[in-house]
């Protein structure tokens, strides 16, 4: 009674976000008295920083090929119809018209960045190009936050192959491919071995990626595939390699121990301490490190290949870093200081995967630091509001008009914002870890969650349903929530979608 109550006094809420959404500001024009920061990227960090910072005092302006923030989090669900994909996409459109400030987008390339002049070039992406296609942008700051593209390490096949996931293309590439593997192994006269290969669906990378997809993968198998397509029943397989000596190193041992164990109850193989030499069409070349140190080497039959491991920086990235001296020898990314701002430049900041620094390339890092950046470029606004203000209160007391009454109470002014601006201190920047959690299949999750004095770790069906609610309130918007819920509302009813399109 009292959960109807609460969601009953909610509802008003909800229909005012929902008129909110519906009924965008008015576009609010450039004003060339302001500072403008261009933000590149539309990930997780530059979202972050277009949604927290408050100042009215920018122009900003947003540079990406993507025209909508994509949830990645949920991104292995898309692969096979769990969620679909427009319910994790928000466009960016109805973000920045919702800002009280002037924003502007632009869903373009940045193709080089120069330092010296304050400029970026940006090349349209639209696919539908009109008379001019390339044009050049100033800023007063520029924040990077690019991310990364996929890491093969150099190992021949890859890119030809392999299926990657970082975006929703690749997601519809991956649903598609399992699809047609099916198809293709049903096809008459097809041979027992041919039809092994094409229903054995390799996973590369043990992260929370890579086990996600293979986690999803099983589901998908076991509530639907077999249901509808019983003859792979037995012939359906699911593979994970991993180089390191376990799945999932970022979360305690006991939890690691449990997905492992998970995994092997769902038939899924794991072969870690193993490493891709090698990528063809129908086979992978895989060095496995055995627990007595000797080496072996397979060669395993593949349908589907999915990469879901390491990252590289992108060409933008490689070309700024050539251009800056303070940034020869890094490899991974840009290098920034405690306050994210990208070393040999005053008034560059990067944040997220396109960094090399101490911390993870996940999206609870480029969150924070964007957040921290929108903080930062806030004290920056109102510190010069203030040094304004005491410049002009300043000269006030040179003029010869002013009675020394009025002239004690803006002494007294004066020392005020003096003290204000020593408030305004800006500290660098700090990670607050404040958990991981990865889906694991069969309705089971693991959560390892950090508080003040420690940390707590959950598995099982109630760490699913927190998985799942965390999951939800960390979606976007309100539009976002409702159609992710739905998603799995009805995939719970009906099952997942087995059409290939």
């Amino acid at each position: 009674m009292v959960f109807i109550i609460v969601n009953f006094l909610g509802m008003p809420k909800v229909f005012l976000d929902a008129y909110k959404f519906r009924h965008p500001l008015f576009l609010i024009e450039p004003d060339s008295n302001k500072k403008t920061i261009v933000i590149l990227g539309s990930g997780w960090g530059s979202i972050s920083l277009l949604k927290n910072i408050k100042s009215n005092d920018y122009n900003i302006a947003i540079v990406s090929p993507r025209n909508y923030f994509l949830y990645t989090p949920l991104l292995p669900s898309c692969t096979t119809g769990t969620v679909e994909f427009r319910s994790i996409m928000e466009p960016i459109i109805y973000m920045i018209r919702h800002k009280k400030t002037n924003v502007r987008f632009y869903e373009a390339s940045c193709t080089s960045i120069n330092p010296d002049n304050k400029t970026i070039i940006i090349r349209d992406s639209s696919g539908v190009y009109g008379d001019v296609n390339e044009t050049t942008l100033s800023y007063d700051y520029l924040v990077i936050g690019v991310g990364a593209e996929n890491q093969t390490f150099g190992i021949s096949g890859v890119n030809q192959y392999a299926n990657f996931l970082k975006e929703t293309s690749d997601a519809r590439k991956i649903r598609i491919k399992i699809m047609e593997c099916i198809k293709a192994a049903l096809f008459e006269g097809q041979t027992d071995d041919e039809k092994q290969r094409l229903l054995n669906m390799i996973v590369v990378g043990g992260g929370p990626t890579g086990v996600e997809f293979a986690a999803e993968l099983h589901d998908f198998f076991e509530a639907d595939l077999k249901k509808w397509f019983p003859e792979i029943s037995n012939i359906f397989k699911v593979k994970l390699i991993e180089m390191l000596p376990s799945v999932l190193p970022m979360f305690p041992k006991t939890l690691i121990n449990y997905t492992e164990a998970a995994f092997k109850g769902q038939n899924i193989e794991i072969l870690t301490r193993s490493i891709v030499k090698g990528v063809t069409d129908k086979y992978i070349i895989v060095e496995t490190v055995a627990p007595d140190n000797k080496k072996m080497i397979q060669r395993i039959p593949y349908g589907l290949l999915v990469w879901a491991t390491g990252n590289s920086p992108r060409n933008v990235i490689k070309d700024l870093v050539s251009k800056i001296p303070e940034q020869n020898g890094s490899f991974r990314g840009l290098l920034v200081n405690d306050y994210l701002v990208v070393k040999g430049t005053e008034n560059i900041w990067a944040l997220g995967d396109c960094t090399a620094t101490k911390y993870a390339p996940t999206a609870q890092v480029a969150s924070q630091q964007g957040e921290y950046l929108a903080k930062l470029f806030d004290t920056l606004a109102e510190f010069r509001k203030v040094k304004k203000e005491i410049r002009y209160l300043e000269k006030l007391l040179e003029t010869d008009s002013i009675n020394f009454e009025n002239k004690e109470m803006i002494k007294k002014d004066v020392n005020i914002k003096i003290k204000k601006m020593e408030r305004l201190s800006i500290l660098p920047f700090e990670f607050l870890y404040r958990g991981s959690l990865a889906y694991i299949g069969n309705d089971k999750a693991i959560a390892d969650l950090s508080f003040s004095k420690g940390s707590f770790s959950m598995f099982g069906t109630v760490a699913f349903l927190f998985w799942r609610s965390v999951y939800a309130s960390m979606l976007f918007s309100l539009r976002n929530r409702v159609l992710v819920c739905l998603d799995w509302i009805k995939v719970s009813i009906f099952g997942r979608d087995v059409s290939r399109f």
